[in-house]
């Protein structure tokens, strides 16, 4: 497998597509029509620092994979990516599908029930390797509400455009959540990826308050709980999505942090605190390394 293209931002996507800048740097929805890629243009493996919600028609063939598992690529209708998961496709040719992308950055949820709840959408998992399947009926609501945030987003912005944007999108995960259920109602979950066990012991320390309690886990600490070594580890992360086990980490730790500074007034110390840090100093350091940003700048820019 190849090492994974890392697109940072939603404006890069669109650059790489041959689209028009996007509208809103956080958020965009376009269509497979207007992608301008030279014909023999193969697409290998990505990784992005957004959410990818695609609806697609139609595709002339090709596979998809998603962590370690196949995606029905070839039939499915709707696809769900996380960011920082690595996504690689096998002889498609993205000008020859049909559909719509909808696009949208962690950072634009900040400050909104949303920005937590959206993890607990369980077809943004890795094991999750199954489409969602539409009915002709479900797919207009669905195209109906991507649609509406499309028109949104395109509309002069004003002081209720983040809060009806949030509201549609938030109304399109709830939908897709229903269609999920009742498309695998009899199903059950197979974890028995690398990445998804990862994920899901990430899970636990950041919703049990272990943090506070332990501290940040070691790379070492993670491996010996899958049963690896934390060199084999890191080596065959860094060969499925671009990054070591400590960057695994570092993510879900800025993103906790995002969501503590936009939904709370906890100070920066407390915080810091709260998610394993020592010294807030180093907190401080860690969130402004990966967003530029100081933690109080970061907050500053919800009020």
């Amino acid at each position: 497998m190849k090492i994974p293209i890392n697109i940072t931002s939603i404006n890069a996507m669109h650059q790489a597509l041959g689209l028009k800048k996007p509208s809103n740097p956080l958020i965009s929805v376009f269509s497979f029509d207007d992608v301008n890629l030279e014909s023999e243009t193969i697409l290998s493996a990505v990784i992005t620092d957004f959410y990818v919600v695609a609806l697609k028609k139609d595709c002339a063939g090709g596979k998809c994979r998603y962590g370690q598992q196949y995606y029905d690529f070839e039939e499915g209708i709707m696809y769900f990516i996380a960011p920082h998961q690595v996504l690689q496709f096998e002889d498609i040719l993205l000008n020859e599908v049909d559909g719509l992308v909808l696009v949208v950055h962690p950072d634009f949820f900040h400050g909104y029930p949303l920005a937590s709840k959206i993890r607990d959408y369980g077809f943004f998992s890795y094991t999750a390797n199954e489409a969602l399947y539409l009915s002709e009926k479900e797919e207009k609501s669905i195209m109906d509400i991507i649609e509406n945030i499309e028109q949104e987003i395109d509309a002069n912005m004003d002081s209720f455009t983040q809060d009806l944007l949030i509201s549609n999108l938030d109304l399109l995960l709830k939908y897709c959540d229903r269609f999920y259920n009742r498309q695998f109602l009899t199903r059950k979950k197979v974890n028995n990826d690398l990445l998804s066990k990862l994920e899901s012991l990430l899970d636990d320390y950041f919703k049990n308050d272990q943090l506070t309690l332990n501290g940040i886990p070691s790379v070492h600490l993670i491996a010996e709980q899958l049963n690896l070594s934390a060199n084999y580890l890191s080596d065959m992360l860094r060969v499925q999505t671009g990054q070591t086990t400590q960057q695994h980490i570092q993510n879900r730790l800025i993103d906790k942090a995002k969501d503590l500074l936009s939904t709370t007034e906890m100070s920066v110390s407390e915080i810091a605190y709260q998610l394993g840090f020592e010294h807030p100093q180093s907190f401080h350091r860690l969130f402004k390394n990966r967003t530029s940003l100081s933690p109080l700048e970061f907050r500053a820019s919800f009020n």
